[in-house]
């Protein structure tokens, strides 16, 4: 990775700071995009070889924006990692749901804006949770129906595959060289765990993670495989152990509803609506 550019969103902990140690220390130059600053520069402190910390919240489009129009140079890699799971029902900056609006929407965003500087890979963190997601086109926010923490973190995770799998369509008919691919971590200890607000729930995660999980450093392997292994794009990489919770990488399957491209061709277009950032490369013809 000596000289490559990587950006990796959230990497301040959790498998995206494990992910950024391992690159840095591989030899790439490794931007922290990340919403807290002082914390991005504590971990970049601990990690080997160049390292960057640059403001990001996926929160608010106007950050993205900001971020995405203050580079400058080549990306040989984005990874889209950062990401919130099951809080109490909360509204981004532009009143989305708080995980489809981080999740899913924020990483569309930062992604097409950057688009025209990549050259490498586009790696985007889903999870094995987009096995309960539907995307639910009338009400993509939670606007109208009871809140659901855990069915909107599987929309948003399920998201995630689809917007792979369309970006990867429209980069081939563009003709273009960049891969997108997806990841998940399994079942890895990271703070993700405690940010419900729920004190059974963050209970439960602190003994699941003492007993089952593996670490962050294990966690982000399926990441790292996704952002440099040879394999084909739109590829979903995953723990290759127990039920994909653990263990070495490998490419895993996904559930039906992350295949339908009829879906993520319409979610593509509802992102775009919503979000008002376009695919860069030039007109695509529809699937």
């Amino acid at each position: 990775m000596t000289d490559r550019r990587v950006i990796i969103t959230g990497a301040n902990s959790g498998i995206g700071r494990a992910a950024a140690h391992a690159l840095a220390g591989a030899g790439a130059h490794v931007v922290l995009a990340v919403r807290d600053l002082e914390k991005g520069r504590t971990a970049a402190a601990k990690m080997p070889g160049e390292t960057e910390v640059r403001r990001l919240d996926l929160a608010s489009l106007a950050s993205v924006r900001e971020f995405a129009g203050a580079w400058d140079g080549q990306i040989d890699l984005l990874i889209n990692n950062a990401g919130v799971m099951v809080p109490p029902l909360t509204r981004t900056a532009d009143g989305f749901e708080l995980q489809f609006g981080t999740n899913h929407l924020g990483h569309f965003a930062l992604t097409n804006l950057l688009l025209e500087h990549i050259a490498g890979r586009v790696v985007t963190v889903s999870s094995t949770g987009h096995r309960m997601g539907t995307i639910d086109f009338d009400d993509l926010n939670w606007e109208h129906k009871p809140y659901r923490a855990w069915r909107a973190y599987g929309q948003s995770k399920l998201a995630n595959l689809l917007f792979t799998s369309e970006l990867q369509r429209r980069l081939t008919a563009a003709g273009s060289a960049v891969l997108a691919t997806a990841a998940h971590p399994g079942y890895a200890s990271t703070n993700l765990q405690f940010h419900s607000q729920r004190r059974l729930f963050d209970l439960v995660g602190a003994v699941g993670n003492r007993l089952l999980a593996q670490d962050e450093n294990g966690g982000a392997l399926p990441t790292l495989y996704a952002a440099v292994a040879d394999i084909p794009g739109d590829s979903f990489a995953g723990p290759g152990g127990f039920m994909e919770q653990r263990g070495a990488p490998k490419l895993v399957g996904r559930s039906s509803a992350a295949k339908d491209a009829d879906v993520a061709l319409r979610l593509w277009d509802a992102s775009e609506a919503l979000t008002g950032v376009s695919f860069p490369l030039g007109v695509v013809a529809e699937a």
